[in-house]
């Protein structure tokens, strides 16, 4: 198979529409990170996703719809979902909700929870494509499962190709890390952190958040020990590169590349993923990692970071 690459125009989203509709993968550009999409209604072409990825079906995957009340129509909809969806949609926050009967979803997208992630994104380009396909778009990250986050269609291609139907490049996601998910199912859950902090949220809502542990049981993506990591090992918290190492820094030190020389954790963010591919092309086995604040999106920042950082399981250390 050859991946077509197509453009951030209407011919290119009409192009990808039909991608979606013919049961194929697409990847898309969203704000937070390129998504690989496939028609959430479609079992086999949901199956595709899993085994593109290599992704074990024990890790659900978010739904992309183009309006609240496309999400309404899977989801079993609270006042507190109304109220921050007022507020942060379109937006990098995702909604774990329960999942309404009948709702013609793929069981293979919730990994036969209860519940549903679902979000509507921000990215013009990826608005524009789900109001042309019409239907619910199933798309985690499109790269190879535990590996880096693409956000350019350049990191997709290089994991990906040969593997998906498409790819529209709408260029570099604005955001740079996934969306951050709340659960909704009881009490209001920071299950993943991502592009929304969580200090505005917990403003909305007029209450904390509930936190999930990494020892709890998965309910949401992005929760697995090992991910978003590069072939290189990582070293955290390293204040500068050791001998053979390169290193990625964050504030005023020497750096191969630097995350924000500012200390800006926005464009931190921004910079996350990208700086990884980078240097992950580098002939170096480890990189080296300035210490981030753990402070607003700090947090999630971190939490990518001891993600790439933890121990592999076998079958992603030979990838």
């Amino acid at each position: 198979m050859q991946t077509a690459q197509l453009p951030a125009t209407p011919h290119g989203v009409a192009a990808a529409s039909r991608v979606l509709a013919k049961g194929g993968l697409l990847a898309f550009p969203t704000e937070t990170v390129y998504g690989l999409g496939a028609d959430a209604r479609n079992d086999h072409a949901v199956a595709r996703i899993f085994a593109a990825k290599g992704r074990p079906s024990f890790n659900p995957l978010i739904v992309h719809v183009a309006s609240i009340s496309a999400a309404q129509a899977l989801v079993v909809w609270t006042a507190v979902a109304t109220k921050l969806a007022a507020q942060f949609w379109p937006g990098p926050m995702t909604l774990v909700l329960p999942l309404k009967p009948d709702n013609g979803l793929s069981a293979l997208v919730t990994a036969n929870l209860p519940s549903l992630a679902i979000r509507i994104p921000a990215n013009p380009l990826a608005r524009d494509l789900l109001d042309q396909f019409g239907g619910p778009v199933a798309a985690p990250s499109a790269n190879p499962s535990g590996r880096i986050s693409p956000t350019t269609a350049r990191h997709v291609i290089r994991g990906l190709d040969g593997q998906i139907d498409a790819v529209i490049d709408g260029g570099d996601c604005a955001v740079g890390l996934e969306s951050t998910i709340i659960g909704l199912e009881k009490t209001p859950t920071l299950l993943r952190p991502g592009g929304l902090a969580s200090g505005p949220i917990e403003a909305c809502l007029g209450q904390p958040l509930t936190h999930h542990h990494i020892s709890d049981t998965l309910n949401a993506p992005g929760q697995m020990r090992s991910h978003y990591a590069p072939t290189a090992r990582l070293r955290l918290n390293a204040t500068s590169a050791r001998s053979g190492e390169v290193l990625l820094g964050f504030g005023d030190v020497p750096a191969d590349l630097n995350l924000s020389a500012s200390r800006d954790l926005v464009e931190a963010a921004a910079n996350l993923f990208r700086h990884l591919h980078t240097l992950d092309t580098r002939a170096s086995e480890v990189i080296a990692v300035s210490p981030i604040p753990k402070t607003g999106l700090g947090l999630a920042i971190n939490d990518r970071l001891q993600r790439a950082a933890a121990p592999r399981p076998e079958s992603e250390a030979a990838l």
